[in-house]
């Protein structure tokens, strides 16, 4: 229940998306689980205050948790992707609620920041990993030709989440203090388990539909008729050869697919990420102490991630209508690389920003950039692999991404200890994006565009621009106009078929009237010595 595929984990090439209908609330489902996933590592950085004084520790120490809760959504993606294609992603997603509420409400009754990594960051961030990657897949399974839209509503959910999320943990602290903030957090994540419940797998309808053809055409094959010739021999040999090509692809079920690693656009994806990662997470994570630290008091802090919350929420949609465009989206890929380079430009210009109006006004241009860079970055891989190979490929890049994780935000939080200097990790971090951006737009020109050879027209054009499901409705549409096409010259050879056999039943009558002594065994005439050897014919019982 809750599976994908049934036979092989994923999800077949036959079924078409439907672009609506049951896809607006996994839709839904996905737009919340994306904001846990994203806005919650942020959102807990409002509590590190308190647990710097409560453990006695640095900032960079209180950091390794939000560090941690990404390293573990992204470090574990080829072990959800694994099980989402052996189980499904319904089952998957619920677990992952349950494991991520649990590690919060674990993580209130921590006597030391140890007990704190094991809890609030392994344990909660591997529930919202084993939430956040089956919900995009899901999504990616209902929507096609509006994928760019879908992605880019579902990826609202962060900046959502973010608005709401940040606000509610500074009242929660003043009025509960950390541990029962932490409680209470842990009791929202169990929303997650509502969202997997609603990940319902696409309905099998065209499959069934090619099954019952075949069932209908096999029972008429079996009904009693005096003969076989050669040509219903022959289909019926067609039709036994096109199942078994069918149950071909059983066999090699692969939990994770290592062939992405060919496609030159997946390397090339999955270095610039890897980049963009070190630096794209530092500011929101170090802005909320950056305010503190220059007298903004507490609730105007963390107002900050409020006002790029509340700027992403609409740029996240837009950039998904813009990407959706028809002369947009075979280049969607240097519409990414454009954001990317923006987001870094605006690290680096507003590395100096030194009073409230200054962060507010960062905040509004950091919100549009790093809500492009959201709404954009699974769209991208999308279109590089292909849905069929989504589930493999997102697991291995989120691994990838995982060591960048681990790198960026608790070495952002070293430096500050150190440096006492705020400025020069802006600077670092929108540094290393910037490059990321230029990596990603010169690769894909010079390595990609620039040797690509024109296709040599088709003799039969479609229309649509070659969407993914297209290709499946085609191979839909060729077996069952094949089985039709079978099934007529069946029942035009019925007749042949009754007449052969009474010529044969009366040569074999005036063969033993004769006295020629060719015994007859049950259902065949045999020829004795002599006889002509075309004369044998056997028949048919009924």
């Amino acid at each position: 229940m809750g599976r994908c595929d049934p036979e092989e984990g994923q999800l077949p090439a036959p079924v078409k998306p439907p672009d609506g209908g049951w896809g607006w609330i996994v839709l839904f489902g996905c737009f919340v689980i994306t904001g846990f996933s994203y806005a919650f590592p942020k959102a807990v950085s409002v509590y590190f205050k308190e647990l710097m004084k409560d453990f006695h520790v640095g900032y960079s120490d209180t950091a390794w948790i939000s560090s941690i809760m990404l390293a573990m959504l992204y470090g574990t993606g080829p072990v959800c992707s694994i099980m989402v294609n052996q189980f499904g992603c319904r089952p998957v997603m619920l677990i992952g609620g349950l494991l991520a509420s649990a590690g919060m409400i674990l993580a209130s009754f921590t006597t030391n920041i140890i007990e704190l990594y094991l809890t609030a960051g392994v344990l909660t961030g591997l529930g919202m990993a084993l939430n956040f990657q089956p919900s995009l897949i899901m999504l990616g399974t209902y929507f096609d030709k509006r994928r760019p839209l879908a992605n880019g509503l579902a990826a609202a959910g962060s900046p959502v989440f973010l608005s709401s999320l940040s606000p509610l943990g500074q009242v929660l602290l003043e009025k509960f203090g950390w541990r029962g903030g932490f409680l209470i957090m842990g009791g929202l994540l169990l929303n997650c388990c509502t969202c997997g419940a609603v990940m319902r797998p696409l309905d099998m309808g065209m499959k069934r539909k090619m099954d019952k053809t075949q069932d209908k055409y096999e029972a008429k094959e079996m009904l009693p008729i005096g003969g076989k010739s050669e040509e219903g021999i022959s289909t019926t040999d067609g039709t036994k050869k096109a199942k078994k090509a069918k149950k071909k692809p059983k066999k090699g079920k692969k939990l994770l697919d290592f062939s992405i690693f060919s496609n030159r656009g997946f390397i090339i994806y999955t270095i610039a990420k890897f980049i963009l990662v070190l630096g794209l997470f530092v500011p929101p994570i170090l802005l909320v102490n950056y305010a503190k630290d220059t007298g903004v008091p507490d609730t105007e802090a963390a107002f900050l991630l409020s006002i790029i919350g509340f700027i992403d929420i609409f740029a996240r949609p837009a950039c998904g209508m813009v990407a959706g465009l028809k002369w947009v989206r075979p280049h969607v890929a240097y519409l990414f690389s454009f954001a990317m380079l923006f987001n870094g430009l605006t690290d680096i210009c507003s590395a100096r920003a030194s009073n409230y109006t200054g962060l507010v006004i960062f905040c509004v241009f950091f919100g549009i950039s790093y809500g492009m860079v959201g709404a954009l970055q699974f769209e991208v891989l999308m279109a590089i692999v292909g849905s069929q190979k989504f589930s493999s490929a997102i697991g291995l890049v989120l691994l990838i991404e995982a060591f960048a994780v681990l790198i960026g935000p608790p070495s952002a939080g070293r430096l500050v200890d150190a440096l006492k200097n705020y400025e020069v990790i802006f600077y670092l971090a929108g540094s290393e994006v910037a490059l990321s951006a230029l990596f990603l737009a010169m690769a894909t020109y010079c390595c990609l565009n620039r040797g690509k050879k024109e296709p040599p027209p088709d003799k039969n054009p479609t229309t649509g621009g070659g969407s993914d499901t297209e290709e499946a409705e085609s191979d839909v549409q060729e077996p069952e106009e094949h089985s039709s096409d079978n099934h007529q010259p069946a029942h035009s050879t019925d007749n042949t078929m009754v007449a052969a056999s009474e010529e044969a039943n009366h040569v074999a009558e005036e063969q033993s009237g004769e006295g020629g002594g060719c015994p007859e065994r049950d259902g065949e005439v045999l020829v004795r010595d002599g006889c002509n050897a075309d004369q044998m014919v056997e028949r048919d019982r009924f």
